[in-house]
């Protein structure tokens, strides 16, 4: 018999929700699950059908880290080989928008798998943080920059320097989360966002998503140069075409993603 995947994934209309299935391990994240997740949203990715994903775990935790049973004894040339958390990043090279609905832990990996979504929804419950330096090392995924640029570079350092973690609150007040609402409600709440957003026009989606990404990890005038340029481009699309003169005719424009 097959064992159970460690991503589960369902489509309700234009919506993809995945959802990270470890739950005796917190869904810690091993090298198994992430390229699973990968695959998935590659998959995903190629149909045109779905134009926005949500990526939870369950009440409990989003994901409370990257699977140390895993690395505990690894050598330095064994994670060269293994290049682990290189493919993580390939999360953000995909072309559709991903919401993260948190609840529980997000820790370490966790946090940072959350940081490479593009939107964050976290109920009541959620806790945030990189406790990396309680064992002896540092966030390796992306912490170390995603959490300073989300948060600022003060705060990040104490809460890498620390271990310590921060509620949903405190994640909501430091920048980090879009919205906090009850447990009952997190992931609800991130399937409606998701379900506006693929009501958009999707080339602008993308292309919107590029530019704000894009922007956040360059210069101001480089990203004002992708910025421009994706918005020229747009002008070739049907959507525009179909978007303006709905404005003008004063009705209900058909985004059909061309």
């Amino acid at each position: 018999m097959n064992p159970e995947p460690l991503v589960l994934h369902e489509i309700d209309g234009p919506v993809a929700t995945l959802t990270l299935n470890r739950p005796k391990a917190l869904n810690a994240l091993n090298p198994e699950l992430m390229d699973q997740l990968i695959g998935v949203i590659a998959d995903l990715d190629k149909n045109d059908a779905v134009r926005c994903l949500v990526l939870t775990g369950n009440a409990r935790a989003f994901a409370a880290g990257a699977d140390i049973k895993a690395m505990a004894d690894s050598t330095p040339t064994q994670m060269v080989k293994e290049q682990r958390f290189a493919n993580w990043s390939d999360v953000q090279r995909y072309s559709k928008p991903i919401i993260a609905a948190v609840s529980g832990f997000a820790l370490g990996g966790g946090c940072e798998l959350a940081m490479l979504c593009d939107i964050i929804i976290a109920s009541e419950t959620a806790k945030f943080g990189q406790p990396e330096i309680n064992i002896g090392i540092i966030p390796g995924a992306g912490g170390t920059q995603r959490l300073a640029r989300a948060i600022g570079p003060y705060r990040a350092m104490e809460l890498i320097l620390t271990g310590n973690q921060i509620d949903a609150q405190e994640a909501y007040a430091a920048g980090l989360v879009n919205r906090v609402v009850p447990v009952e409600r997190y992931l609800r709440e991130a399937q409606e966002l998701a379900a506006e957003i693929a009501a958009r026009p999707p080339i602008a989606v993308r292309l919107a998503r590029e530019a704000v990404r894009y922007g956040a990890d360059t210069t101001v005038r480089d990203g004002l140069e992708i910025e421009r340029r994706n918005f020229y481009l747009l002008f070739d699309s049907a959507d525009q075409k179909e978007g303006m003169h709905a404005f003008l005719e004063k009705r209900k424009a058909t985004f059909r993603g061309e």
